[in-house]
């Protein structure tokens, strides 16, 4: 290995990071008294995952004031390693939501390696956000704890639980939240395998918790203006789809490292391993840059096709595929390939079409469609219809028909859909009592499994043949065992 920790750190700091909520409190107003809120309607939660992500939804939810974030739960007890979307962010939106009291909040940044997080620096900010919100100014009531398991033992008070942590803790996590009763948040994707996104839908269904999966664009108003458009036939029927993505920005196609180094004293990495089969640690497994080894991360398509394929399910009522097959760089034991494409064949659906679904990461990009006329950008998605073309953002932001001209004379169809409050919100409210959030375990585990079966090809190379109602790859025998993990004593969902 001659990747160096700050090599590593450098390939993920700076880059832009797909929103993970679609409604944020403008942080200049967020250090505001909070409306008084009776206890009766306020949920309780616990964050399990505190790391920069973590941290940011965290901070999300603070701003809601019938929410309440009494415990935080994290393997590092704090350290000042972790990515950031640009130097000094996570320094900057804790500064900017404790107000002017804390404008030293993180020093001066003259040692500086990267975001502070960890659960100490957690809890931190919750008590010096409540604290400003009373007139004493103190505030001591968030506790803290290393093992989610002791927490949900421990802390019977608690509504609902907000994970955080990387992909492979978030089946585990969940399940045992659910078991025990408590609402659950979860970061994307919703899970590390195929078998863990069924489980958790199951569990859910079984607990009747509400949940909800970090997929913000779901409650987007693009993505009901593209349900629209496409329902009404702008386009007539869509046959394919065509998703880019830049990433991986982390490193990808490496080998395992020889080199074993000392634990960080901050880290209980046994801990962080969870139901991944032990192994000494290196500092290229930790943080973000886990997410491009199979043990713990799901690659490019999941880190981002939790996003893009949410809006194309939604769009085109798609169940899942019947066919997918990828070509890629080189295929490592350990890590996924640096780039990839991936085919997806989905039947048709009613009076709707067979569609293909066509997946680029890792730079590659598609052939520049001939009716465009503007910047081709590094990522997007592409809806291709017997009558035209709908360009949008990765996630389905900004849809406009191509050419432009196209777009200037379209007439747009009535809108027919309810709007949403936010993805944040919407769980708030179920946890209440209120409707099941559109990212909900049960619909999202459809989108994963999609997602995921995308990786199981990328692993094997080979064209997959997916029977969905019997659980299984049919031409392939050997690539079900990648559907699901093999977790350590202890572990397993």
């Amino acid at each position: 290995m001659k990747l160096s920790r700050r090599e590593l750190l450098l390939t993920a700091a700076g880059t832009a990071a797909a929103s993970c909520t679609a409604a944020r409190r403008p942080a200049a107003v967020a250090a505001t008294p909070q409306p008084k809120v009776a206890p009766s309607d306020r949920i309780t939660i616990a964050c399990l995952g505190v790391g920069s992500q973590g941290l940011r939804v965290m901070m999300n939810f603070l701003a809601h004031p019938d929410v309440q974030i009494v415990a935080v739960c994290d393997v590092n007890a704090g350290s000042d390693d972790y990515s950031e979307w640009g130097k000094f962010e996570l320094r900057d939106k804790v500064r900017a939501l404790l107000g002017a009291s804390h404008a030293s909040w993180g020093g001066d940044g003259t040692t500086y390696r990267g975001g502070i997080a960890g659960r100490k620096p957690a809890r931190d900010v919750v008590e010096s956000y409540y604290a400003g919100q009373k007139t004493s100014g103190t505030y001591s009531g968030c506790a803290e704890f290393e093992d989610y398991r002791e927490l949900l033992a421990k802390r019977s008070d608690v509504d609902a639980i907000l994970i955080g942590a990387p992909d492979h803790l978030h089946a585990p996590m969940a399940v045992a939240a659910m078991r025990a009763s408590k609402h659950v948040f979860c970061q994307k994707p919703m899970a590390h395998s195929v078998f863990e996104a069924r489980r958790m839908a199951g569990v859910a269904r079984e607990t009747r918790v509400a949940t909800q999966v970090a997929v913000g664009n779901q409650a987007s108003e693009a993505t009901r203006l593209l349900r629209e458009w496409i329902w009404a036939g702008s386009i007539g029927p869509v046959r394919e789809v065509i998703n880019w993505s830049s990433r991986p920005f982390w490193p990808q196609g490496i080998a395992r490292p020889e080199l074993v180094e000392p634990v960080p004293s901050y880290l209980n990495w046994d801990l962080w391993l969870g139901p991944a089969a032990a192994r000494p640690y290196n500092h290229v497994y930790q943080p973000f840059v886990w997410r491009g080894w199979y043990d713990f991360g799901t690659g490019a398509i999941g880190d981002m096709g939790c996003y893009s394929f949410d809006t194309i399910v939604r769009a085109l009522k798609l169940g899942p595929p019947t066919t997918v097959e990828a070509s890629s760089t080189e295929r490592l034991p350990d890590t996924f390939p640096r780039a990839s494409i991936i085919h997806f064949q989905f039947p048709a659906r009613g009076e709707m079409p067979p569609v293909r679904l066509t997946w680029y990461d890792g730079g590659l990009k598609p052939k520049r469609p001939e009716e465009l006329d503007e910047t081709f950008d590094a990522e997007g998605l592409l809806f291709i219809g017997d009558e035209g073309k709908i360009l949008c953002g990765f996630n389905g932001a900004k849809p406009r028909l191509i050419p432009a001209a196209r777009m200037q004379a379209f007439q747009q169809p009535p809108k027919t859909l309810p709007r949403s409050p936010g993805n944040d919100r919407e769980w708030i409210d179920a946890c209440k009592g209120g409707p099941a959030g559109g990212a909900n375990f049960e619909f999202t585990a459809g989108v994963t499994e999609t997602v995921l079966l995308g990786n199981v090809a990328a692993r094997t190379g080979e064209r997959l043949l997916w029977d969905s109602s019997g659980f299984k790859i049919t031409n392939v025998a050997e690539a079900n065992r990648y559907l699901q993990r093999r977790y350590r004593d202890g572990w397993a969902v």
